[in-house]
């Protein structure tokens, strides 16, 4: 058995080295990298590449395709029209499609580069757009045709922004936009010009791609091959090699190195068929972990170049610990891992999250850095990069100095005992009802996050609102009301019922519409020491006993020393989170109607049905825990 087992592993050696060797040298598939055009627009050359097909000339993330007659390019969902190719002096100039020939463009995104072996031009220059700001300095000109309502919204050369005003915190959106210097002039009105020079877009670089330096040097043409999923050299003797067309020698030297590679190999795989055989018993537990951990680690990295390079920083593990100063610093930790404090290079504080090791098979990590990546809001955590180095996986957010909104619910806040006063409770739920308005409408994916929570909601230096911690989030179209789920995600408590039960109607953003209701009631619980009637068995709900108190009119917020300005947004809470957990997804109001609600007055508010069925949760006395004194 061993004997048969041994040439086996000697004759399949040798069969796979042919193979590959023949391979290697294949010229039958060499492509032509012709020169090649759209209806209009420039001609389209090395290092871009018009023609879909199984191989490639040019570099895989310079891809261009024909859309309305003009050459397009396309990044992570982002479109551009090429307004012009400098050959000469590697410049792309592009126009962002989605503002293109608008006479009033609204920004919806920067200009995501990530891994692209792209830069920006010194021709150049970033405007940043603050939309919706509710508040603003006097004198400061607005933009007219983007005002909604109260709030208003600017532009400035990025760093000549109102000095000693706090513009993120008071706007709802921040979004830079790259334009060209020549476009915006010194002593002209900015208001006026914005809308001419986004439409005549900005000017990027391009650089030699990591993966096609030895090609190249070789005097190689740099490809890619579809279907094998790796890089490609096209010769001009028209073979095709993997990385450079270098000969390495005369064709005699050629035949002797086979053929002592073939002895060698077969040796050598005999050999290691003798210890595979003598040990597998023991290593075959640790191979297959082994081939779990490559694989998982080879599914991220087709996952995240599939999507598109990504808009943020990729860092080594060696930057993960000079960043951290070795893990010095622990903030908190978690089933996914820990969260250290860093700082970068520039100082400025960070949070890392560094993911255990053996947690799942990466779809966390993935979630996590696809999602955010995607995302520009005030109320959204910022993502500033990642780490992906085989199991050693780490995500960078900016650093929250508050920390997470679970600390200050009742007497969780141990380190202070102030809960946050009934106004700043009111702002930061609003503040989290804008953010989910945002990834529920305003991205290009609608992302679903599916486990809203106080744990995963943080807090700036302002106490403004940051959703975090998107492990379990789903991207879907705008279009798609439904989802299809295989597994109920989320924590235990903010369940929405559709998530364990179908019968209660499909899984969609209503779901997350569910769990900010329940966390707006715990929050609303915690607040206020109330006193609970009930029985304290797990049988008794608090919704349900808050509901009922609600119904026969009680004030149930009142206490004494609290204002009747607080007993207002105290009631406006309780009803808004009662609407929220709904059963039925149908009756829940979307996002935007929940802002509404909030920002309305408490006399248009109509007491909701009350939900007939409640996921197994906490007991009142979980969550209805005392507290008294504002911050």
């Amino acid at each position: 058995m061993f004997i048969k087992f041994a040439f086996l592993c000697f004759f399949a050696t040798l069969f796979l080295f042919f193979t590959k060797t023949s391979g290697s040298h294949n010229t039958s598939s060499s492509p032509a990298c012709l020169t090649q055009r759209c209806t209009y627009g420039p001609n389209i050359s090395y290092p871009f590449w018009l023609t879909h097909a199984d191989q490639l000339c040019g570099y895989h993330e310079l891809g261009l395709f024909c859309y309305g007659g003009h050459n397009t390019f396309s990044h992570i969902g982002l479109y551009y029209r090429v307004k012009d190719i400098d050959y000469e002096n590697h410049r792309l100039h592009l126009v962002d499609l989605d503002t293109f020939n608008e006479t009033c463009p609204k920004a919806l995104h920067s200009v995501p580069l990530g891994n692209l072996p792209l830069t920006h031009s010194p021709m150049n220059l970033n405007l940043s757009f603050y939309y919706n700001c509710s508040n603003y300095p006097s004198g400061v000109p607005s933009i007219p045709c983007l005002t909604s309502g109260v709030n208003q919204s600017f532009v400035f050369v990025l760093g000549n922004e109102t000095k000693g005003f706090d513009w993120s915190g008071n706007c709802q959106e921040n979004i830079v936009v790259t334009v060209m210097k020549d476009k915006i002039t010194s002593d002209g009105d900015l208001i006026s010009q914005f809308a001419g020079a986004m439409d005549e877009g900005f000017v990027l670089e391009w650089h030699t791609a990591s993966y096609c330096v030895q090609c190249e040097a070789s005097d190689g043409v740099c490809g890619y091959s579809n279907t094998e999923k790796e890089v490609l050299c096209f010769c001009k003797d028209g073979s095709t090699k993997n990385s450079t067309c270098d000969a390495g020698g005369s064709s005699a030297g050629l035949s002797r190195l086979i053929i002592g590679l073939i002895i060698a190999g077969g040796i050598g795989a005999l050999l290691t068929c003798v210890v595979v055989y003598i040990f597998r018993r023991k290593l075959s537990p640790i191979l297959s972990e082994i081939r779990l951990a490559k694989k998982i680690d080879r599914d991220i990295e087709a996952f995240i170049r599939n999507n598109g390079p990504l808009p943020i920083k990729r860092y080594s593990y060696s930057d993960i610990k000079k960043m951290t100063n070795s893990f010095e610093s622990k903030l908190g930790q978690g089933g996914y891992g820990q969260v250290y404090k860093g700082n970068l290079c520039n100082k400025s504080p960070v949070a890392v999250k560094l993911l255990n090791a053996s947690k799942g098979n990466g779809e966390e990590f993935i979630n996590e850095v696809i999602s955010i990546s995607r995302t520009s809001h005030v109320n959204i955590v910022n993502l500033l990069g990642f780490c992906l180095e085989g199991k050693k996986k780490a995500i960078i957010y900016d650093f929250m100095p508050n920390g997470s909104l679970e600390k200050y619910i009742g007497n969780k806040n141990l380190e202070t005992n102030q809960p946050l006063s009934w106004q700043r409770l009111h702002h930061i739920v609003e503040g989290i009802a804008k953010g989910l308005e945002y990834l529920h409408r305003g991205c290009n994916t609608r992302i679903l996050h599916f486990d809203i929570k106080p744990s995963n909601i943080l807090l700036d230096k302002n106490f403004c609102p940051k959703i975090s911690d998107f492990g379990m989030a789903k991207l879907c179209s705008n279009t798609e009301s439904i989802i299809s789920m295989y597994d109920a995600r989320g924590t235990v408590g903010y369940i929405s019922p559709e998530m364990w039960n179908r019968n209660f109607g499909g899984v969609s953003y209503k779901s997350d519409v569910y769990s900010y209701g329940m966390m707006i009631l715990e929050m609303v619980g915690g607040r206020q020491n109330i006193s609970i009637e009930a029985s304290h068995s797990s049988e008794t709900y608090f919704p349900h006993w808050i509901y009922k108190h609600v119904e026969v009119g009680r004030n149930l917020a009142f206490h004494e020393g609290m204002t009747p300005e607080e007993n207002e947004i105290c009631k406006k809470m309780i009803i808004v989170g009662l609407w929220c957990i709904q059963t039925s997804p149908s009756d829940r109001p979307a996002m935007s109607r929940v802002v509404e609600m909030l920002e309305g007055s408490m006399d248009q508010l109509q007491i909701p049905p009350e939900p007939f069925l409640f996921t197994p949760m906490k007991t009142e006395v979980d969550i209805c825990t005392s507290s008294s004194s504002s911050d």
